[in-house]
């Protein structure tokens, strides 16, 4: 196996591996989807023409995709904050029930078989993008962010639908917030904050739990693989605050759609290849 270490298809993989970084940071600054859901599925495919097994690669793409996010975040997170549109009452409230959704996605994608986590994937991927492309920013399910078990419910949701897919939270996190009266650019500065709060023990089970397995790719500390992740996470935080600066700047209802169209395409792409 030469994943990312020589042969002929080094300037291609490290091609896709950088149009992922750059797409990321952008996604991440401009829609507060999270970088995970490009990450995800170009890993996914990049590590499928390099020859690694079906069954680590899903895992290796969640893991490197966690890890990347951590900087992008924060990058994303500091340009939000800036202009005031991160709600930190809201953080410090859901901070704890979404670490606690964290572990559990983490436990339970440990566990899981790699094609179990791309139907996953896939499955969430679908709605994700319907919402992207035909969701209307006036839609509201309620008038404020719930309390109680409700409130805790919905942060540990995030934190662990998130931590199994590999992405910063704000995919699901946003639509969540703005279906309960979020404005949406609150609703995605807020969300920025997610990646940092969901990536960082994400990442870090990802590495326990793939440490010593058989057949990773050169340069992997478990799940993690450095070289992708040295590649796509440099890029991904400097576009990350050009993003935010579009999000703040510009109507991004046709980017919205155009990203949908990719996550919808990627989703049933992978789909395909774990039924055909």
């Amino acid at each position: 196996m030469n994943f990312l270490a020589g042969g002929g298809d080094l300037g291609t993989l490290g091609l896709g591996l950088l149009i992922a970084g750059v797409v990321s940071g952008l996604v991440a600054g401009t829609l507060g989807v999270g970088g995970g859901i490009v990450i995800v599925p170009v890993m996914y495919h990049v590590l499928a023409a390099a020859g690694v097994p079906e069954d680590l690669r899903m895992h290796i793409a969640i893991g490197t995709s966690l890890a990347t996010i951590v900087p992008t975040s924060l990058s994303s997170l500091y340009s939000h904050n800036k202009k005031g549109a991160v709600d930190w009452t809201l953080l410090r409230r859901w901070i704890v029930p979404m670490l606690a959704g964290v572990l559990a996605g983490a436990a339970l994608s440990g566990m899981a078989p790699g094609g179990w986590l791309t139907v996953f994937f896939g499955v969430v991927a679908l709605p994700v993008a319907a919402q992207l492309a035909f969701g209307k920013e006036s839609r509201r399910l309620a008038d404020h962010i719930p309390n109680g078990f409700g409130g805790a419910l919905l942060p540990f949701g995030i934190g662990g639908v998130s931590t199994m897919m590999g992405i910063g939270g704000g995919t699901v996190g946003v639509p969540a917030m703005t279906l309960c009266g979020f404005p949406i650019h609150r609703a995605v500065g807020t969300a920025s904050a997610f990646g940092t709060i969901i990536a960082v023990p994400g990442a870090i089970a990802a590495v326990i739990a793939g440490w010593g397995a058989a057949g990773l790719p050169p340069y992997s500390y478990g799940y993690v693989n450095l070289v992708a992740f040295a590649i796509i996470a440099p890029v991904a935080f400097v576009m990350a605050p050009l993003g935010a600066s579009i999000a703040h700047m510009t109507n991004t209802g046709r980017l919205r759609k155009v990203f949908a169209l990719f996550v919808a395409v990627t989703a049933v792409k992978m789909l395909w290849g774990v039924v055909s």
